[in-house]
């Protein structure tokens, strides 16, 4: 009998060394606990980004770059599957997912917030920059921050990035456009946003809402004289086949964006929302100086394989028309008085201090 007790007293201490041993591991004395939004071994996320652009093209080759880096550097635990091409949603659509809190990056254009807060509409305002720099730097200034602000708290709308840049949007027709009279009775393909009908419309085109995938054959039916769009797309995506002659407008900055829900970014581990951001970050400005550093090859490249040409416009007669768009925008679509004021004063404020 006394065996057996002091067996079972021995267990018993055993058991309690075992559980105290076991309560030290997980949290050695005068350890912190674990911070709030650290990450989790067992954490694992699948998130799908959507965009429009075609698989030659830049901005896709830079996002699925961007997706490995993040899938590398969080060893697998954020998982950004990209679809290019309008396979899944986009534009107005893409940018619905992300309001209705699908684990979603959205990659859309700055003018489709303007659904959310008006004054994204003027952030990409038409004939506004002359060059990718001027654009990042309003980006970064504090009235566009508490823009991104804004549609965080009202709409769930979390941006990663606003400048994924892809070039200053030029005219591509069979013909030279050297002033808006030119464009008179030109039908012109654009997206379909708002932004694009009225910039065309201001410049004296008749703007013509069409998928990208329909604008080729449209280009060499007929349907349309031409489109518009950037040097890196005009190289890539087929339109140099149809339309020989681009005219250097620079009437809007193509740019892209990239958002997320505030929901889903709040779930994932901090530590990896830091390197989702680096990421994305990164992404934009290596895209930004892609498109800079390859513009001049492109041009001559696109001459001496594809025989298209290019011509310089009167850029203060497209100024001038701009100016009642400006108005328009204030009066009819609601963008904040002064606002597109002080986006000038930025950009003015960027060529002071870069020469």
């Amino acid at each position: 009998m006394k065996k057996t007790i002091a067996m079972l007293l021995a267990l018993v201490m055993v058991f309690a060394l075992c559980a105290c041993g076991s309560k030290q591991d997980t949290a050695p004395a005068g350890s912190a606990p674990e911070a709030a939004g650290s990450a989790d071994d067992d954490f694992h996320i699948v998130l799908k980004l959507s965009h429009v652009f075609a698989p030659t093209e830049q901005l896709t080759v830079e996002m699925e770059q961007v997706a490995q880096r993040i899938y590398d550097r969080t060893n697998g635990a954020v998982e950004i599957e990209t679809y290019g091409s309008g396979q899944l949603a986009v534009y107005k659509d893409n940018l619905q997912q992300v309001v209705d809190g699908a684990n979603w990056i959205a990659c859309e254009d700055p003018s489709y917030l303007a659904d959310y807060n008006i004054d994204f509409e003027a952030l990409i305002a038409p004939m506004l920059y002359t060059n990718l720099q001027q654009y990042s730097y309003v980006c970064q200034s504090d009235v566009v921050k508490q823009m991104c602000q804004d549609i965080e708290d009202n709409y769930g709308i979390h941006v990663l990035a606003l400048d994924f840049n892809v070039g200053l949007r030029c005219l591509q027709t069979n013909k030279e456009i050297k002033t808006p009279d030119d464009l008179k009775g030109m039908k012109i393909r654009v997206p379909n946003s708002s932004m694009y009908i009225n910039c065309l419309t201001a410049m004296g085109a008749t703007p013509t809402p069409m998928a990208f995938s329909e604008t080729i054959s449209a280009v060499q039916q007929g349907v349309v004289d031409g489109l518009e769009g950037n040097m890196n797309a005009y190289s890539t995506n087929g339109s140099a086949e149809v339309a020989k002659q681009m005219s250097f407008t620079n009437h809007l900055i193509g740019t892209c964006g990239a958002y997320i829900n505030i929901d889903v970014w709040n779930s994932i581990p901090e530590e990896y929302r830091d390197i989702i951001q680096e990421e994305f970050t990164k992404g934009a400005a290596e895209l930004t100086q892609f498109t800079d550093d390859n513009f001049q090859t492109t041009m001559e490249k696109l001459e001496a394989e594809q025989g298209c040409h290019f011509n310089e416009v009167d850029v203060d007669a497209f100024k001038a028309v701009m100016e009642p768009e400006y108005e328009r925008m204030v009066k009819e679509d609601g963008v904040t008085e002064g606002f597109i004021q002080q986006l000038q004063q930025l950009v003015a404020e960027y060529d002071a201090q870069n020469g």
